[in-house]
């Protein structure tokens, strides 16, 4: 793994902590590595719907 170093609102990091204190994930960095992932996993299932639409044939009502 890489270590990567970014800038998050306080804000942000305090929610990150709280799901940290109660155990839905056992620290920041997988909480972090968490979302990263979600974001690529919709980003590509948003990609391959584009693809799949454009596709098809037929115009968009």
């Amino acid at each position: 793994m890489e270590r990567v170093t970014l800038r998050i609102p306080k804000q942000q990091i305090e929610e990150v902590e709280r799901m940290v204190e109660t155990g839905e994930f056992p620290n920041r960095s997988e909480a972090i590595r968490s979302a990263v992932r979600d974001m690529l996993n919709e980003q590509t299932s948003d990609k391959r719907q584009r693809e799949s639409t454009s596709k098809r044939g037929w115009a968009k009502v």
